[in-house]
């Protein structure tokens, strides 16, 4: 006989292990199945994030802006640096080092909230609003049951028609994070969040890095004034950024890669890389989940059909974060999760996508939460809009990093905050105030009024909001 449970998750990413947590402080009999192995063939916990995504990328890019830093800017400081090496095996040693403390803390996370963990694929076997069977096909394969069913199964790279990923030379994000010397010449083709992160790593390793990107303008979700401002930052370190590129063949050599394309003004180029990156967006991953088996229905596009509250066509059988409708954000999966279990208990449990932060974490960091000035056009709501940039802010003058703004758009009848996006040093930290304001429906006056530490960088977030009523006191 099965092994019973009130709730199996199927998935153990950021959207999964919260919710099968959640679900046990609740107090249900909770199991979490996940497949991702480490080096040594053991559980690794913590989806395409922990693995091979959020957590290790960022990792790398704390080390890369150290040399960086010590190979470019420590001098300014009256610090200099003889002979500066880069030890490319012990960078990613450590980025290694860092993932498996994520991987042990999530098992940790699970002993200690009584989450059974099975380590394998999950699958449907049969099941209806009574309960379901879940077949775990691992080093050992075995059935449990549940009456609710939380599917996590997150989102895989997308490729490009006719150039597999082979992780050697056409890499995705996984390849990319594992690079075992530093290219001379590094292509990438999509100029998103992953292709700008890992552009920016080897950048500052050494490569001469080009971002092919097929839209015709530059972070489109961006608001348009920073991503301009972001732009200009990036092509002064060298970044280059190639917009509304038309991808041709992409063949490889014993060594490189070549990329065939049409450039902006239509003429044809080719282009050959050491090593391509190919971030051309993700797509949610149901393979071998046997949805048929049950009748779980799929969207056009392939995600997991779910309503405003995570409820699939299935009774009782919910799914969260990548393989939904929604960002593909370890954090907006997290909230799902979590809203999942207090739902499947009776509770009300919420998630406002409207303020869900979004962060690019080059340097400067890019991050944001609410509307941008064009979809404030595009709406036709009357807005206020207030810059501050960090070039008169004291920390960042300390700092040496005075690049970037801090921008705040306001009704312009209500003064409630609509919207807040910042490029600059710690962007991804200074946005969760502008989250809470918009969380408690804060105007611009309420964040012009309340007191900052100084000399902090979250004294450009206080003169953004003064500067929405045009009273910016240091600028």
């Amino acid at each position: 006989m099965s092994k019973q449970f009130d709730v199996v998750v199927i998935g153990g990413g950021p959207g999964g292990y919260i919710a099968a947590i959640r679900a046990a402080q609740l107090g249900f009999s909770t199991a979490c199945i996940d497949e991702w192995k480490n080096a040594k063939n053991g559980p690794a916990p913590g989806g395409t994030c922990t693995n091979v995504g959020c957590i290790p990328s960022k990792a790398l890019l704390q080390s890369s802006e150290h040399f960086e830093h010590a190979g470019h800017a420590f001098a300014e400081h009256g610090i200099n640096v003889k002979g500066l090496e880069l030890n490319l095996g012990q960078m990613l040693a450590r980025k290694d080092g860092v993932v498996k403390q994520n991987n042990e803390g999530i098992l940790y996370l699970f002993k200690k909230n009584k989450v059974s963990f099975f380590h394998g694929r999950g699958s449907f076997v049969k099941g209806d609003a009574g309960g379901y069977e879940i077949k775990v096909a691992g080093a050992t394969e075995e059935t449990i049951s549940a009456k609710h069913i939380v599917l996590a199964t997150g989102s895989n790279a997308r490729e490009l028609p006719g150039a597999p990923f082979d992780e050697k030379l056409i890499l995705s994000n996984t390849g990319a994070l594992a690079i075992d010397a530093v290219p001379a010449k590094l292509g990438v083709i999509g100029a998103g969040v992953i292709g700008l992160e890992m552009g920016s790593v080897w950048r500052r390793l050494g490569a001469e890095v080009s971002v092919l990107e097929a839209l015709p303008t530059f972070l489109g979700a961006v608001d348009e004034q920073i991503a301009k401002e972001a732009g200009k930052l990036f092509a002064k370190q060298g970044l280059k950024v190639s917009l509304g590129v038309k991808i041709g063949a992409i063949t490889t050599g014993k060594n490189d890669v070549t990329v065939e394309y049409v450039d902006a003004t239509g003429a044809a180029q080719k282009a050959v890389y050491d090593k391509l990156i190919v971030s051309i967006g993700r797509t949610p991953n149901t393979i071998g989940l046997n949805g048929e088996a049950v009748g779980l229905k799929l969207d056009e596009r392939g995600f997991i059909a779910v309503d405003d509250d995570c409820k699939t066509n299935l009774p009782n059988v919910w799914a969260v974060g990548d393989v939904v409708r929604g960002p593909m954000l370890a954090h907006k999966a997290e909230e799902e999760g979590v809203a999942v279990a207090e739902r499947i208990a009776g509770q009300h449990g919420h998630v406002n996508f409207n303020t869900i932060p979004w962060v690019i974490y080059t340097s400067p960091e890019i991050a944001w939460v609410g509307k941008t000035e064009q979809q404030l056009k595009a709406d036709g709501v009357a807005y206020k809009a207030g810059t501050f940039p960090f070039l008169a802010n004291g920390r960042a003058r300390a700092l040496g990093d005075t690049s970037g703004m801090v921008k705040f758009l306001a009704d312009a009848k209500t003064d409630e905050i609509l919207g807040v996006h910042i490029v600059g040093p710690m962007a991804s930290e200074l946005i969760s105030e502008a989250v809470v304001a918009m969380e408690f429906r804060a105007s611009a006056e309420d964040i012009a009024r309340i007191c900052h530490a100084h000399p902090s960088l979250s004294e450009a977030t206080k003169e953004a909001a003064l500067a929405v009523d045009k009273r910016s006191l240091n600028f």
